[in-house]
């Protein structure tokens, strides 16, 4: 054999050998690619199978309900419709809303309250008639007469992840962001398996030359990178990247694909939270839904998805609007809007909000109570992450009322006095917070309405003369003794409480001691009755804990926050029922599930009866009417309003509370640091809640009386039978149990005749100066009406009953 033949076999054999090593080594590769393959198609089938984003809990404002001759004016319709960012001038789209000669043409957005409560998209006729609403009609049925605007979005409780996201679905993306998204990221998206080859080619160059980063994923690529990958630039995550987006081309249609992601981008910064998704982005840009959107807006979100820093339209706007006019070149180029729709586009403005709604809380000082509430009755992980929607109480134009009229009345009384203040409002039939301001200023976290535990001075007053009038040893016109007397303080000390005058006037009716404050008579007849039963009445009327053993309680050395007094006042303003306040009225799921609501009826409990209220309101409306509250008469005489002002010691403290029929409030004055503010409850606190309650469409108060109630001729400071041609004679309610059978000089003089008859003359209880009731007999006068030392947690529960 020659040597060139052996040389050539060895070559050949060579060429087997190094062919047969290639051959192992792709069966290797293959084999490794195909388990690889399998193991991330695992991961893509279970991740995408289970795609769960945490969406953020949602909390909406109470509905506006619009009924024929309800109390809403048109001032307050263009505040709420303001609130919700509706478009005035045309009715083409939803959102919008027209206005002619007192007659509003609005289209609505609709609403889902849960469990197929819900309202439609619709074209709502409201007519007014100067400030009367007087005709509603609608494009579809709605309840007998009425109407629901929508709840307007209050602010969002985030997941861990600080992702903010509004979930889209196929139905509810619009066909040109679909456009404009497949005209400017991938042309070919229905047309290829996943990934571009002529793009990968054209990153793999770039990478392994150092080069600037190259484009040319495709749609699902990038979603593959959103969703599964980090966002390193290494050969091995492209690779991972080109692989994955072909396996889950061959499992999903391309409209899931597309959904995805559409809820996966970046598209933002919004502080510390990311603005993931178009639906978010739409509200973070615009302050609108994404279906209410321009061509041109939808144009300017898929431009800003190529770089969200790069392209922020508010940081960079000259950036944005050439992206914005490239994608819609783009769209035009792919025919998908015509020159026409292409150069109105263009000439738009880029519209972006200054300040989004969702980029803070409108009205943190609600929304955090809210959450409070929610915390009673939800993990926190399903609060973040599981999508509620919670509709609160809350009237949003009553909150921002209440915030410009706490604001500016602090500044009133001496913006150099470092002056804070809270104020709080409810109803007083359902117990809905209506407003809440925990303070002057941008929230900081700390709530003062909630937080913030004072002094409550004079508030407390009432509560002592109602244990008074039931004992049937006084009546509204029996004489309390306003004089000093010596008691036991803290270490034994004798303690001698002073009127605000530094007076004492003797003996003077019991309804003028309570509506001139003094706190002389108040004291003794606290202690008339024992400091243990002012404890237990306090806890009738929802207060919890022990109080002190001093006397100084009964002058409001209590430390108790606006919300708690407004509780307290809840009861007074019910004529006696007790309604827990509550700041949520239902929680709804993500899929429209409704999983709980209030039901105040199941609540409500009768804490005190109808005729001790009776009175006790008939007193606390003489504060108003000829007391130290009375500058509120100038919100109407015929409101017949009650409360009661409140100091504590050094003026350190200045309160008022009060209710109308359809609005009981609390406003506190003072500084964070306790010193003197040198101001009282009418100088200080009743100015800011006369201007909250002004702004409110008030109702009168009106107690329906009690059949065991009596109207009748009193002398005044005796509390003896009178008749209305006596001088010093009132007219007012008696307890029927405890009529007076005494009777005045003045109709006991001989012909005259008294103009009314004496109902009983059987004998009848009379006051001493010592002390004439038991704990015992209180518990008599509140049989029938349940005890509560330690009082309710609101807990809610389903009806099947419908909710409105």
């Amino acid at each position: 054999m020659s040597v060139s033949t052996s040389t050539s076999k060895r070559h050949q054999q060579g060429f087997m050998f190094v062919g047969f090593i290639i051959l192992v080594l792709l069966i290797a590769l293959v084999v490794f690619v195909a388990m690889y393959s399998y193991q991330l198609n695992d991961e893509i089938v279970s991740k995408f199978e289970n795609r769960r984003w945490d969406i953020p809990a949602t909390v909406y404002s109470r509905p506006l309900v619009l009924s024929q001759n309800s109390p809403t004016t048109p001032k307050d319709l263009e505040a709420w419709l303001r609130l919700l960012n509706y478009d005035k001038g045309s009715t083409a789209k939803t959102g919008s809303y027209t206005l002619d000669d007192g007659t509003y043409i609005i289209h609505t957005r609709g609403f889902d309250y849960g469990d197929g409560d819900g309202d439609p998209a619709q074209l709502l006729k409201i007519r007014f008639r100067g400030n009367q609403l007087i005709q509603i009609q609608s494009t579809k049925p709605t309840q007998a007469g009425q109407a629901r605007l929508e709840p307007v979005n209050i602010g969002g409780i985030y997941p861990e992840n600080n992702e903010d996201r509004i979930l889209l679905t196929k139905d509810t993306i619009p066909k040109p962001l679909i456009d404009a998204l497949i005209a400017t990221e991938d042309r070919d998206f229905y047309h290829h398996y996943g990934v571009s080859v002529r793009g990968i080619s054209r990153a793999l160059v770039s990478n392994l030359t150092g080069g600037t980063r190259q484009g040319g994923s495709t749609i699902t690529q990038q979603l593959i990178k959103n969703f599964y990958l980090s966002s390193e630039r290494t050969l091995k995550r492209k690779a991972n990247e080109a692989i994955m987006a072909l396996l889950l081309e061959r499992h999903y249609t391309k409209e899931d694909i597309l959904v995805a992601y559409m809820n996966e981008i970046n598209l933002g910064q919004n502080g510390n939270r990311s603005v993931n998704g178009f639906g978010v982005a739409s509200e973070f840009y615009f302050d609108k839904p994404l279906s209410e959107l321009r061509l041109d807006q939808y144009a300017l979100l898929v431009g800003i998805a190529k770089g969200s820093s790069y392209y922020n339209p508010r940081k960079h706007p000259e950036r944005a609007k050439n992206r914005r006019d490239t994608v819609l070149h783009n769209m035009l180029v792919m025919n998908v809007i015509t020159q026409k729709e292409h150069d109105e586009a263009v000439s738009q403005p880029l519209s972006v909000v200054e300040k989004p709604t969702i980029a803070k809380s409108r009205f943190p000082d609600f929304l955090d109570v809210v959450q409070r509430e929610l915390k009673n009755y939800y993990k926190e992980k399903d609060l973040r992450g599981a999508g509620l929607k919670i509709i609160s109480t809350l009237d949003p134009i009553a909150q921002r009322h209440a915030e410009n009229t706490l604001t500016s009345g602090l500044k009133r009384l001496g913006s150099n006095k470092n002056l804070q203040g809270a104020l709080v409002s409810a109803d007083p039939k359902t117990g809905e917070l209506i407003a809440i301001v925990g303070g002057a200023g941008d929230f900081t976290g700390f709530n003062r309405a909630t937080d913030a535990k004072r002094q409550v001075g004079s508030l407390l007053k009432p509560v002592i003369y109602l244990t008074a009038l039931q004992s049937g040893q006084y009546n509204l016109a029996s004489f309390v003794k306003d004089e000093p007397k010596s008691y036991s303080s803290s270490g034994g000390k004798p303690w001698i409480p002073e009127n605000y005058s530094h007076k004492s006037y003797g003996n003077v009716p019991l309804m003028t001691a309570l509506a001139n404050s003094y706190n002389q008579s108040a004291v003794n007849v606290g202690m008339e009755f024992g400091l243990n039963i002012f404890q237990r009445q306090m806890h009738q009327f929802g207060a919890e804990g022990n109080f002190s053993s001093y006397p100084a309680t009964l002058l409001g050395a209590v430390d108790m926050s606006a919300m708690q007094m407004l509780g307290v006042y809840q009861v007074f303003a019910s004529g006696g029922y007790h309604t827990p306040i509550h700041a949520i009225r239902q929680v709804i799921s993500e899929k429209g599930k409704l999983l709980q609501r209030y039901d105040d009826t199941q609540k409500t409990t009768a804490r005190f009866k109808p005729e001790h209220m009776y009175l006790i309101d008939f007193a606390m409306q003489k504060v108003i009417s000829d007391g130290t509250a009375k500058s509120a008469l100038s919100l109407g005489e015929h409101l017949n309003l009650a409360g009661k002002t409140g100091t504590t010691n050094d003026a350190r403290d200045a309160w008022f509370a009060g209710f109308s029929g359809n609005y009981v409030s609390v406003v506190w004055v003072g500084r964070d640091d306790n010193k003197p503010i040198g101001l009282t409850g009418g100088s200080g606190a009743l100015p800011i809640w006369i201007a909250y309650m002004k702004g409110l469409t008030l109702t009168p108060v009106q107690f329906t009386q009690p059949d065991n109630v009596q109207w009748l001729w009193l002398e005044n400071g005796t509390g003896k039978l009178s008749d209305e041609h006596c001088s010093n004679a009132v007219y007012v309610p008696v307890l029927t149990e405890f009529l007076p059978t005494q009777k005045s000089d003045c109709i006991s003089t001989p012909n005259r005749t008294p103009d009314f008859e004496d109902p009983d003359t059987s004998p009848k209880p009379e006051m001493t100066d010592e002390p004439p009731i038991l704990p015992q007999e209180i518990e008599r006068m509140n049989a029938d009406t349940p005890s509560f030392d330690n009082q309710d947690t609101v807990s809610y529960g389903e009806t099947d009953e419908a909710f409105f």
